[in-house]
């Protein structure tokens, strides 16, 4: 069994292959101490890695704020004396915000429960083994349940948080993070993913200084810009030696992730929900839960923190009837023609595309409402029969019997201002009264946080997808959050907005999810903005970026397989000269980067020149070869492009060691380079 409790000692150990996590029990308080994460050991107590018995409370109220600020915590909390960075804070209805744990009990059961309206790994009984650790603040009468689930074959632990009101007054949650870990600093380096639009997922690897080093997100999402994702290393640890940590929350909104050097010269590493502009009243009997965090422990260097992560997603996060299938291959027509087509311009790629082994048309923006641009339409999804003369069905129908599967571009989350919907319900868009919202994209994000809502535009979407023959959906999201506001909330619940829309958001996927079991979805946020383990627990497949350039996107994939794995990579072959960049690539490159992804082409093949025309059945056929292995096997860099900026190469190995594929891409000619 992967948890054990030593009930002398008061000591829980969690023990995964090749890593060890312990914790225990201090002092008659029954405060939770961290004492080690890392290589795996038999020792039973650590203990005396925590502090020195002869000053804890219990001896000697004398020195209490020295020892909480210097106690290893196992979940710290704010007020109390812990001075480093807390993950629970609080405000009373007197205004009060100091918080204290003490241990209660716990339970030990193999397999590993659901997070009631989150997205969360899973496991069953011989998979994993659970801990549920409850302890409580007997001022407050608040219970935290602290959750981990081994996984007994990965290299692998998970944490979730529950907060329960057991008082008779209403209590403000001000901050729940997740995670926790305190360590010894061994001045390490850190990790993380930044970026931006068309350039999503860089890595930066620095050394951690003092203080704190804080990434997060407050746009709502998990964003363009940073990841919620943090990885702490020896500052000599490389792909195939080294000691790492890989922490990863399942969340797809506003996030924090921070290491930071404490004054006694230790290392805290904390990850949750962003606290900036979040509150949760919880009222009597009430119950709060936080997201689930991933921790990945490899002394065999950043590469087994890599294969643990795709492992781990592959096998017990991504679900449905695409988990462990080929995906297929589709032609999506968005660079083809953007805004411009109709039902015969659709026919015509759709034979062209049949010809050459595709499998799919996807149709893209522009295809309901008054859609002729971005500017309207956003909202009203009922087809425009002006550009789809018969109707979708028609054009399903029809697409079909050239040979091809269909599948549908949707935006659920928002709202034009020039639609139907709007001029209907204004008061569904966030919003504050009294200010002109923000926008971009020239739209308005709707307040799915409401039922009402919610829905509403299920109901329109379910409408669309019932009526033809859909087998495939990409979900996109076009803009962050601003103007924060809802009508549906009080004064004293307004910071509850943001994390109400990303659990309304699940809602909507999971329920289309259900309805439709059958149909592939594939998730986007204007690209790679929302690439996280939060939509991979609905989609198996997110679009990795807009940038579709592929030389650009080599640097994109390499970031994004540093923990996600290649068959979660939505990747296509897109049009030359590159609508991103203007960059002239070969068809042949072009192939070569997308098969390290979900493979399929975003161009008019009507259009294209005869010879790329006559390679793309090769390619189809070197996807239908390699998939297999490239989906379930292996990922090992061998060169980093973002690091070199002259080529990159990296290999893909089966489970069994029989195969490997190995992919070497070179981008710049160095004259003279022998």
């Amino acid at each position: 069994m992967g948890i054990k409790y030593n009930e002398t000692n008061r000591i829980f150990k969690l023990d995964t292959p090749k890593s060890t996590y312990m914790f225990g029990i201090v002092d008659e308080e029954n405060f939770v101490g961290h004492m080690y994460y890392g290589r795996r050991i038999k020792d039973e107590d650590l203990s005396y890695l925590m502090r020195n018995p002869s000053v804890l409370p219990s001896k000697s109220n004398r020195d209490r704020v020295n020892f909480l600020d210097s106690l290893p915590m196992e979940y710290s909390t704010h007020g109390i004396g812990d001075f480093r960075e807390s993950c629970l804070s609080v405000k009373t209805a007197d205004g009060h915000s100091a918080c204290s744990l003490s241990y209660v009990s716990h339970v030990i059961y193999k397999g590993k429960k659901v997070l009631e309206g989150l997205p969360a790994t899973f496991g069953n009984e011989e998979e994993c083994t659970s801990l549920e650790l409850v302890c409580e603040d007997k001022v407050l009468k608040l219970r935290i349940i602290l959750t981990y689930t081994v996984f007994e074959k990965l290299d692998a632990i998970t944490r979730s948080v529950k907060i329960i009101n057991a008082s008779e007054e209403p209590i403000y949650l001000t901050k729940v993070l997740t995670t926790c870990v305190d360590m010894d600093n061994k001045e390490y380096d850190m990790i993380t993913l930044y970026g931006q639009w068309a350039k999503e997922r860089m890595i930066n690897r620095r050394k951690i200084t003092d203080g704190k080093n804080l990434i997060n997100s407050l746009r709502g999402v998990s964003s363009h810009q940073e990841q919620p994702f943090i990885a702490v290393l020896d500052h000599n640890a490389k792909e195939e030696q080294g000691e790492v940590y890989g922490f990863n929350l399942v969340y797809s909104g506003n996030f924090m992730a921070q290491a930071e050097i404490t004054h006694l010269d230790m290392l805290r590493v904390t990850l949750g929900i962003n606290p900036v502009d979040f509150c949760w009243k919880l009222d009597k009997g009430a119950a709060f839960t936080a997201p689930e965090a991933v921790l990945v422990y490899s002394s065999e260097g950043i590469g087994a923190m890599t294969r643990t992560f795709h492992d781990l997603y592959r096998s017990h996060l991504i679900r449905g009837g695409y988990k462990d299938k080929k995906r297929p291959i589709l032609i999506n027509n968005w660079e083809a023609t953007y805004f411009d087509f109709d039902t015969d311009k659709l026919l015509d790629i759709a034979r062209e595309a049949k010809k050459l082994g595709i499998e799919m048309l996807v149709m893209d923006d522009g295809w309901f409402g008054d859609r002729k641009d971005d500017n309207t339409s956003l909202g009203d999804w009922f087809v425009n029969e002006n550009k789809l003369k018969g109707g979708l069905s028609y054009l399903v129908q029809e697409v079909n019997k050239i040979g091809l599967k269909f599948g549908l571009w949707v935006e659920p989350e928002m709202v034009s201002p020039d639609s139907e919907l709007f001029r209907a319900h204004p008061d569904w868009a966030i919003q504050i009264p009294g200010r002109s919202g923000a926008l971009a994209r020239n739209q308005l994000v709707l307040d799915i946080s409401r039922k009402e809502v919610r829905e509403g535009i299920y109901e329109s979407i379910h409408k669309v997808l019932s009526e033809s023959n859909i087998e495939y959906v990409k979900w996109d999201m076009n803009r962050a959050l601003t103007d924060l506001g809802s009508v549906s909330l009080s004064g004293d619940t307004q910071g509850e907005l943001y994390h109400r829309y990303v659990l309304g958001m699940y809602e909507l996927q999971d329920k289309l999810t259900r309805d439709f079991p059958h149909i592939l979805l594939e998730n986007c946020s204007s690209g790679g903005g929302r690439f996280d383990p939060g939509m991979l627990y609905y989609s198996p497949q997110i679009w990795t970026s807009d940038n579709t350039d592929a030389i650009d996107r080599l640097k994109i994939q390499e970031g994004t397989a540093l923990i996600y794995p290649l068959s979660s990579m939505g990747a296509h072959i897109a049009d030359c000269p590159s609508h991103s960049n203007g960059r002239i690539t070969p068809l042949s490159t072009r192939g070569y980067v997308a098969l390290a992804g979900t493979f399929g082409y975003e161009l008019d093949v009507t259009k294209i020149p005869e010879a790329d025309r006559n390679l793309i059945p090769e390619q189809v056929a070197m996807y239908h070869k390699y998939n297999d292995l490239v989906r379930e096997g292996d990922y090992f860099r061998i060169a980093s492009y973002q690091e070199n900026n002259e080529y990159d190469c990296y290999s893909v190995v089966s489970k069994d060691k029989k195969e490997a594929l190995v992919t070497f891409i070179q981008v710049s000619a160095r004259p003279g380079f022998i």
